[in-house]
């Protein structure tokens, strides 16, 4: 099977859900990737895109306080390995200091500490101070008024070449973080570190 049939296969199986009302509502997605030496842990970024995503279909206004960020967190971890699998490449292994930092940086995007964006990637990266690794990469979606917001920050990044490329790489440690604020925004983090 190739693999736009995978993806296009994948991306239907996400799609699938009960629309119960259309609103306005968007989508936004930005991908980071760098990779780095083991003894220095010193990152070597490469330049950064951070496309923009309106999806017309599947808007469903959605309550976030019915949304808890650790459901949507391993929705996510599951989705990644489902579609690592289908290519016939090995799971991720999901590490919680990762995924601390994962969820710091979607708590601080949803609060407005920080912006929407990949700063301080190479500081969440040191932070996880026992892990050696090769090289390491970031996602990043943000999205609101979706009925499964996982699903769609899945959709975005199987559909952007750079976020694609992070979720295709050869890491073996992911972390993953989802945050939401008053605004019914929801912020997700996940972080690819390749320790082999």
């Amino acid at each position: 099977m190739g693999l736009d049939i995978v993806i296009y296969i994948i991306i239907s199986m996400l799609r699938q859900q009960t629309t119960f009302g259309i609103v306005l509502s968007t989508i936004v997605f930005a991908a980071g990737f760098t990779s780095c030496s083991v003894p220095t842990h010193s990152l070597t970024k490469k330049p950064l895109s951070t496309p923009r995503v309106v999806n017309p279909a599947n808007r469903v206004i959605s309550s976030t306080s019915a949304l808890k960020p650790r459901d949507l967190e391993k929705s996510v971890f599951e989705q990644v390995n489902r579609y690592r699998s289908a290519l016939g490449l090995s799971k991720l292994n999901l590490n919680a200091e990762i995924s601390k930092q994962a969820r710091i940086h979607s708590q601080n995007m949803a609060r407005g500490k920080v912006p929407f964006s990949h700063n301080g990637f190479k500081r969440r990266v040191n932070a996880v101070s026992s892990i050696r690794y090769r090289s390491a990469a970031e996602n990043v979606a943000f999205n609101q008024g979706y009925n499964e917001p996982a699903n769609e920050a899945i959709v975005g990044w199987l559909t952007s070449p750079g976020h694609l490329q992070n979720i295709k790489g050869n890491y073996n440690l992911t972390g993953i973080g989802v945050a939401t604020n008053q605004q019914g925004e929801i912020y997700f983090t996940q972080i690819f570190f390749r320790t082999k």
